[in-house]
């Protein structure tokens, strides 16, 4: 599908920014991926913003990836989509029975008419060739958009409900350390719901707020029709570039401290915790397994073990795996073959998947899944989707997970703790207190 660029050059980008997500809001369809200008060695652009559905997929996890793969074939373009985690049923001979409030297909991908790059001060336009009469148009419209403080539209009372609480959650935990000291598996990730019933949010106004609280390298602002996802992901899952695929799973968190000694000292001590070590290792060695199966042999290496990235509110142990294809390899086999992600799963991938829908009580569908897209030569960037508020207008119900990592070393009070610092940014954005 052919396409027309035209780039503008601006000396404030962050208002262009706001604007034009102001703009963006009058489609059905909309991806907006933003870095927050986080310095990452991988990033192909500052943010950008895929809008105006030309064609789309949208399906339950039933051979999925594989309609994908012709879906992409046909296309030959850009797009701009999600995996829910749920496709894991696609992979595997699993399934998903639990709770769902927010109803999202396990995959959908649309093919943008419209697509704005932003990197540095440049910001380029790539419009389908039937369309690019309006990018000057455009340009001009979102400049002359207005931006307004809305403050009162979320105005009614949130109460956030906790899915599993506080007894029960450490009777699960309990349940998952006897699989691991039986044996079973070495590490789960356990997630819980919290969520909100009977809920208006303005979805724009709540994306802003957490992402000025967290400023991630993969924030998201995701709309389908009347379902959002609102993201302040501080994780890759998989990118591609060329030969190279690049993975970097997080495992092991620290809360940021006021003091900057305090701070240091924190994080110091994060990057030595036998524990954090342990939960990220062994994710580490999943990768790679997962990596090898279309690596070119011996291509598979850890670029970064055990790193400590620092984020506004939690230090994180990030490492980078990678390894190189075949040029003629398809991209849908890479991701299938290492979807879902290992850092939401646990080790080995299939037993604790099925350990942790056991205990889980509540659908994961797009939390746990990925963001991202696909270019038009195949090349692919995803993202992680935790830290993340998932809307449904129409029903008017909110969601917000969070997960820690299971392992032989873990106690039910100190993740049930974790649980609460990771849930802390998404439960202030909603309800404006702790």
């Amino acid at each position: 599908m052919q396409r027309v660029q035209k780039s503008f050059s601006l000396e404030s980008i962050d208002a262009f920014k706001s604007k034009l997500l102001i703009w963006a809001q009058q489609f059905e369809a909309i991806s907006w991926l933003d870095s927050n200008q986080y310095n990452q060695k991988y990033s192909s652009f500052d943010a950008v913003l895929a809008v105006d559905e030309f064609t789309s997929i949208k399906t339950d996890y039933t051979n999925a990836f594989d309609k994908l793969k012709e879906y992409q074939s046909i296309t030959n373009d850009y797009l701009f989509g999600y995996l829910s985690y749920d496709l894991k049923n696609d992979v595997e001979q699993l399934s998903s029975k639990n709770f769902d409030g927010l109803g999202f297909a396990d995959l959908y991908f649309f093919q943008p008419q419209r697509i704005i790059f932003i990197k540095g001060n440049t910001i380029e336009f790539s419009y389908l060739k039937m369309i690019d009469d309006e990018i000057d148009f455009d340009f001009k419209t979102i400049s002359e958009t207005k931006i307004h403080q809305d403050k009162t539209s979320t105005s009614e009372e949130i109460k956030v409900k906790l899915r599993i609480h506080k007894e029960d959650y450490y009777q699960k935990v309990n349940t998952i350390l006897n699989h691991i000291n039986r044996g079973d598996i070495y590490e789960a990730n356990f997630c819980q719901e919290f969520y909100a019933e009977n809920a208006t949010i303005n979805p724009l106004e709540v994306y802003h707020h957490l992402n000025e609280i967290s400023e991630p390298p993969f924030a998201t602002f995701l709309k389908c029709e009347h379902q959002y996802l609102l993201s302040a992901s501080p994780e890759r899952y998989i990118k591609r570039e060329g030969i190279k695929v690049i993975s970097q799973p997080i495992k092991g968190t620290a809360k940021r401290l006021i003091s900057k000694v305090d701070d240091e000292q924190i994080a110091f001590e994060l990057a030595r915790d036998e524990k954090e070590r342990s939960e990220n290792i062994m994710i580490v060695d999943l990768v790679r397994n997962d990596l090898s199966k279309t690596a070119i042999k011996g291509s598979v290496k850890v670029e970064e073990l055990c790193k400590v990235y620092s984020f506004k509110q939690v230090h994180q142990l990030v490492s980078t795996v990678v390894s190189e294809v075949e040029e003629t390899i398809s991209s849908i086999d890479i991701l299938r073959e290492t979807f879902p992600m290992g850092s939401m799963t646990g080790a080995p991938k299939v037993s604790a998947m099925k350990i942790i829908e056991a205990q889980e009580k509540t659908k994961r569908g797009l939390y746990s899944g990925a963001v991202g897209y696909f270019t038009p030569n195949g090349d692919f960037d995803f993202n992680v989707v935790i830290r993340s508020i998932l809307y449904n207008e129409e029903n008017k119900y909110i969601s917000f997970s969070v997960g820690g990592a299971i392992t032989s070393k873990s106690t039910p009070e100190k993740e049930y703790e974790e649980c609460l610092l990771k849930a802390k940014a998404m439960k202030y954005v909603l309800t404006n207190s702790d």
